[in-house]
């Protein structure tokens, strides 16, 4: 029996790494995922959001209440950036997902507050994603008891006592209950449909060169586009079978609600699953395998998951997490569906979301057409 020789080793081990630098992909993602994951885990994720955009309506407008308005800002949970407007108006910014929370301040709030009536404060939050709103909803209480603690003086100074002289009246909108799986369900209509679609057609495409079937595709009289679309539409659907599985099984295991249009659903599920097919193409011809194929897969995946809203609040985000975020499909059809499902809401108010991923697949289609093109010389 032959002795181990560190020599033959050592040879096998410097012509292994040299093999590895030269697949230059395979390198950069072994290299450029830890760092994406750390810089992302790091400094873009907070599951303490702050800064949530809040609407509010003063039918009130005296130095009490001021120094409430102060308060919520003071607690950096609420961003004030609508006053004035009628509570219809504020309501149809919650719906929209323009605002987060609408406070409402009923008229002769400052009269009744003296008089001792504790006025009742109305607050209506988007409980749509319950991690979002939770320590907001939490530090409404403790301004509750202490927002008016340096006004109360004087011939007020009884009714600064330990209880809150106005009545807090929550209302927890389209998810009452806070249920976690409202929330988590309909994403994952997303991130399921976006990883198994630019998997299934990165790797489809690059099976089919690595087979030496994409010499006998390019000798037909077919056109790129024409190739293009032909692979893209068998897996839009697949996408729509996908969706019936989880579609039915949000419903029956796990009650959620459809509270706006099925057919709405429909079309825009569409969109979304042709966008992300569109980046699977893309990725089919820049890798040179189905391992590469993978890798991109998951290189796109990953931010898709952790910017979109999916895991994390997005508003917790920073400003320039929050710009990435923007840029992709995910983060639109994330509203989208739940805008759909536990809103209600319909096309106009769902246009805002839909033309960032129209205009995600018009790039994506032009850069994969444009790669492909490319292939055929």
């Amino acid at each position: 029996m032959r002795r181990f020789s560190w020599r033959r080793m050592a040879a096998v081990f410097v012509k292994e790494f040299q093999q590895m630098l030269r697949d230059r992909l395979t390198f950069a993602m072994a290299v450029g995922v830890p760092v994406m994951q750390l810089v992302l885990f790091g400094y873009a994720i907070n599951t303490d959001p702050k800064g949530l955009p809040t609407a509010v309506v003063a039918g009130d407008s005296g130095p009490l209440t001021r120094s409430l308005v102060a308060a919520l800002q003071n607690t950096g949970y609420f961003r004030i950036t609508q006053r004035g407007q009628s509570e219809a108006e504020a309501q149809a910014l919650v719906e929209r997902g323009e605002a987060q929370f609408m406070v409402v301040i009923p008229p002769h709030f400052e009269r009744d507050l003296i008089r001792g009536e504790t006025p009742a404060l109305l607050v209506s939050v988007d409980a749509t994603d319950p991690s979002a709103s939770g320590n907001a909803v939490a530090a409404l209480e403790a301004v509750a008891t202490q927002a008016l603690r340096h006004d109360l003086v004087g011939p007020l100074h009884g009714l600064n006592g330990g209880a809150s002289p106005y009545e807090l009246r929550v209302q927890r909108r389209y998810n009452p209950e806070g249920l976690s799986r409202y929330n988590i369900v309909p994403g994952l209509i997303g991130t399921i449909l976006t990883m198994t679609m630019v998997m299934l057609t990165s790797l489809a495409m690059t099976r089919e060169r690595e087979r030496g079937t994409m010499e006998n595709l390019l000798a037909t009289p077919v056109r790129p586009g024409e190739v293009m679309a032909g692979k893209i539409l068998p897996y839009v659907l697949i996408g729509y079978l996908q969706l019936g599985v989880i579609l039915l099984a949000a419903w029956l295991l796990f009650e959620v609600p459809m509270a706006g249009s099925f057919a709405l659903l429909m079309a825009m599920i569409g969109v979304f699953i042709v966008a992300n097919l569109a980046v699977g193409f893309t990725f089919s011809t820049l890798a040179r395998n189905q391992l590469q194929a993978v890798q991109m897969t998951f290189f796109f995946f990953l931010p898709s998951m952790l910017l979109s809203g999916f895991m994390f609040p997005f508003r917790g985000m920073p400003e320039w997490a929050q710009h990435l975020g923007e840029i992709l499909p995910l983060t639109h059809f994330l509203r989208i569906v739940r805008g759909i499902l536990l809103k209600g809401n319909d096309a106009a108010q769902l246009l805002p979301e839909l033309w960032p991923m129209l205009a995600f697949l018009g790039v994506a289609g032009v850069v994969a057409l444009k790669r492909y093109r490319q292939t055929l010389d």
